[in-house]
Formats: structure tokens, C-alpha cells, sequence
């Protein structure tokens, strides 16, 4: 088996625990709140940016020029694309430049950025791809799950037709390449960390959602919690 069929295999409860989560049940109908979702976007956004600089990062250590050509166009891609659908969407929110810039990451963003980032500045280049690929993988999935479910009227048919789309199965189908490529030449010390990372990161991608449901922000010491004042969503 490759490495990216070992790892689908051993993470397989928790992309199905994915695919079931209330909110992406609620994206599939279109019945989730427009509160869930604004949320969402606008951690997106800031996540996207982070997720850029550590395919960035990992470009500079690929192991040869076609590596390198393909963390750069993915790095420029999850910015050229995903920034054009969160544009989009943060303008049908009501969501100025400066009201974005003003609301910080969440502590799961910024824990998922930072993870990506500090993997990908100081591990090995297939340990980077391994933690990278459940971004690409688990948003496919998700896509394309909705994507058979969802109706033509659903307000959230641009971003479900975003990662059902062919452009994005083909970049899916990129990195698993250069994941099972890496994988290939990795060290035996090596293979088990990049499972380790693809492990993490697909608990961070559960996380996310979770986190967007929940409308979960950093602790506010008066109130001492991490829920909104209206106290979040609730399966």
C-alpha cells in the first residue's frame, strides 16, 4: 500500500466523524445558521494564509524541481482561489477589510497554522506533506459529500462547488503523488512521524468545524469561557 492509502485507512473513523459533524450536515441541507458560517469564512481566510506560507516553506525544501514547481503553484493557488470564493463571501456578510483584520484567529487557527508552519520550518520535507495533505484530502471529501447531497438553491453552493470541483480533484490527486513520492525516500525514523502528522492534522480539521459550530473564540476572563456570548451552536 502507499503511504497516502495507509493513512486514509488508519484515519478512516475520524474523516467519516468529519463528514457527519452537524455543521457540515447543516452545509449539506443549507440549513446552516448564516452566524456558523460567517464565522467559518472568516477563519478560513485567516487559515488559508498560514496554510500558503507553510507550502511556501515546504517549497524551498523539495527534493527537486518539480517538487519545488508544485508547493509554489499550491501555495499561490490557496491564495489566488480560496482568497477569490472567502472575498465573496465575506462581502455577502458584510465583512470589511478592516472588520476581518480586526477579528483574530481562533485558538484552533492559530494552532493548526502554527503546527503547519513549525512542521514545515524545521521537518523534513515528506513530515511537511504529510502534515499538509488532510487539508487537500478531507476538503475533497467533505466536497464531495455535500456535493451529492446538496440542492441547486443551497446558499452555500459556491464553496460546495469549489472543492467538488475538477481543478481542485486534480490538485488532491498532486499531492497524494508527492506525498507517496516522499514517502517513498523517506528514512525509516521518518515514515512514522509523516503518519503522526497526517494524524494531527486531521484532528485539526475536525477541530476547525467544530470550532466554527461552537462559534468558539480565545476565553474571555470576565465571563470565563470559551463560547459566545450567545453561547454557541448545539447539536
Amino acid at each position: 500500500m502507499t503511504f497516502t492509502q495507509d493513512v486514509l485507512s488508519e484515519n478512516a473513523d475520524l474523516c467519516a466523524a468529519i463528514r457527519a459533524m452537524p455543521f457540515n450536515r447543516a452545509l449539506s441541507d443549507g440549513t446552516l445558521p448564516r452566524e456558523a458560517f460567517r464565522h467559518y469564512i472568516i477563519q478560513d481566510a485567516h487559515y488559508l494564509e498560514g496554510f500558503a506560507r507553510a507550502l511556501a516553506l515546504a517549497a524551498t525544501r523539495a527534493p527537486d524541481a518539480d517538487g519545488v514547481r508544485q508547493l509554489a503553484q499550491s501555495a499561490a493557488g490557496a491564495i489566488a482561489v480560496e482568497r477569490q470564493l472567502h472575498e465573496q463571501y465575506l462581502g455577502l456578510y458584510g465583512v470589511s477589510a478592516e472588520s476581518f483584520a480586526a477579528t483574530p484567529s481562533t485558538p484552533v487557527c492559530e494552532h493548526y497554522v502554527s503546527f503547519l508552519v513549525a512542521t514545515a520550518a524545521t521537518r523534513g520535507v515528506a513530515e511537511a506533506m504529510a502534515a499538509l495533505l488532510p487539508c487537500f484530502w478531507v476538503y475533497r471529501d467533505v466536497g464531495r459529500g455535500i456535493h451529492a447531497e446538496a440542492g441547486a438553491d443551497n446558499p452555500y453552493r459556491a464553496w460546495i462547488d469549489t472543492y467538488a470541483g475538477e481543478d481542485f480533484d486534480a490538485a488532491v490527486e498532486a499531492a497524494c503523488a508527492l506525498a507517496d513520492r516522499l514517502a517513498e525516500s523517506a528514512g525509516a525514523a521518518e515514515r512514522p512521524r509523516m503518519h503522526a502528522a497526517f494524524a494531527r492534522s486531521t484532528l485539526l480539521e475536525w477541530m476547525f468545524w467544530d470550532s466554527a459550530w461552537n462559534l468558539r473564540a480565545w476565553p474571555d476572563p470576565a465571563v470565563g469561557t470559551f463560547e459566545s456570548p450567545a453561547g454557541g451552536l448545539r447539536a
